[in-house]
């Protein structure tokens, strides 16, 4: 099972696994949340080794019917609420779904996985989490798998409270789990609330550019399809009960960012240099924003061999190239038609 697969990072690990382990079945749970879009998957849909069920993981009974149904030898936890403005405006729904939701899962699947055959030997409970757990960083140094966790805002509060629970249940239970904490993700499918989707959309559409105070907060990004081989690496290689960092090696302050993008896309639609550039507003800063984050992956990639395949620019390039390939998806998820396409596709079957 892997919850929130219709989510971004989510429907990239499930296309991953349906087309990669023919001889696997895919359960993608969901609860189809404004940040679940089954459009992310038509085309893996149909795949005989895909199943998708709409399920909210803070529902035990729901949770209970699915490890009835499936059977899971393995969950793939990604689903999670996970916009920090959100979760300064309505803290409680970041709780219940990331705190809650997290907890519930655990203990159905040590009651499940208990009471089987083999008990949990060939079992994992996969969580997936965040950098901002690890909160601040100055203008030097690294977040490791040892950095204490020092969270920030309730989103990356309610995260380090569900990595605290995953490691309760394996030193308490013996639940065979394994985690991640990963930077920031950019890519195809990305809700367009998200800082590098907003940028090319708003930028296409001539509407300003919104940045935080001086735009000076760094951020490491990681191209969301490397994220994918590192949740396909760690799932299969990973020690049961330790934690792995992944990042890109690839830091960039806000600014600078928006700056490329502008860039990149003045070229794409054929404006002169600097027109999009005008675009740019600041806006007042958020509460709490860390000022920057960097991820050591040295762990990962020497102990299981994982490393980026792209370039930061090379990856910027293809995903503004998809966003501009795919003004259907833009115009559904802005417009909310595709909250509809469940309905659609899923519910008369």
């Amino acid at each position: 099972m892997v919850t929130g697969g219709a989510g971004f990072i989510g429907s990239h690990v499930v296309r991953l696994f349906v087309n990669k382990y023919p001889d696997y079945l895919i359960v993608n749970a969901d609860a189809l949340t404004y940040a679940g879009n089954l459009e992310n998957l038509k085309d893996v849909e149909s795949a005989s080794n895909y199943r998708f069920e709409r399920a909210d993981i803070t529902d035990a009974a729901g949770m209970e019917a699915l490890f009835d149904k499936y059977a899971f030898d393995a969950v793939i936890h990604l689903a999670a609420e996970s916009h920090v403005d959100r979760s300064i405006i309505d803290p409680l729904a970041f709780v219940k779904t990331n705190v809650l939701g997290t907890a519930t899962l655990l203990n159905i699947a040590r009651k499940y996985w208990t009471k089987s055959a083999n008990k949990m030997e060939g079992k994992r409970f996969f969580h997936v989490s965040t950098d901002e757990v690890y909160g601040s960083l100055g203008e030097e140094g690294f977040f490791t798998e040892e950095t204490a966790y020092d969270p920030r805002s309730p989103y990356s509060a309610s995260k380090a409270s569900s990595d605290h629970f995953v490691m309760a249940y394996y030193h308490t239970y013996g639940l065979p789990v394994v985690m991640s904490n990963c930077s920031n993700n950019y890519g195809s499918y990305h809700f367009p609330e998200k800082l590098i989707p907003l940028m090319i959309n708003n930028i296409k559409n001539n509407k300003t550019l919104p940045v935080y105070g001086k735009g000076e907060n760094v951020r490491d990004w990681l191209f969301v399809e490397d994220h994918a081989r590192a949740i396909d690496t760690i799932f299969h290689k990973g020690k049961t009960g330790d934690k792995y960092n992944v990042g890109g090696f690839n830091e960039w302050k806000n600014i600078d960012l928006v700056h490329l993008l502008c860039k990149i896309m003045d070229t794409k639609l054929g404006r002169p240099e600097g027109t999009s550039a005008k675009l740019i507003t600041y806006v007042t800063d958020r509460p709490g924003h860390d000022l920057r984050y960097a991820i050591d992956a040295t762990k990962l990639n020497k102990e299981l061999g994982w490393e980026p395949s792209l370039q930061f620019e090379e990856g910027l390039e293809k995903t503004v190239d998809w966003y501009l390939n795919n003004e259907d998806w833009i115009k559904h998820v802005t417009s909310g038609d595709y909250q509809h396409y469940y309905e659609e596709q899923y519910a008369k079957r």
